[in-house]
């Protein structure tokens, strides 16, 4: 990932496209372009964005044996 690369990112259960703006030691800076608010900042995890990277899902409730 590098400053002003073109990523798609998660958004309201939707892929939204933007330009990384800046990035820290865990942190990307993002700017998208919505309906209503043109030049938008999103701040993303870069675990988030990497690729290749697993969707969090739910843990399983482990049974209690007595």
């Amino acid at each position: 990932m590098e400053v002003g690369e073109k990523v798609t990112f998660p958004f309201a259960q939707k892929q939204m496209e933007g330009v990384i703006k800046r990035i820290t030691e865990k942190t990307v800076y993002i700017t998208a372009d919505f309906p209503r608010h043109k030049g938008k900042v999103i701040k993303r995890s870069i675990h988030d964005l990497e690729k290749g990277a697993k969707k969090k899902t739910p843990r399983a409730k482990s049974k209690k044996t007595e």
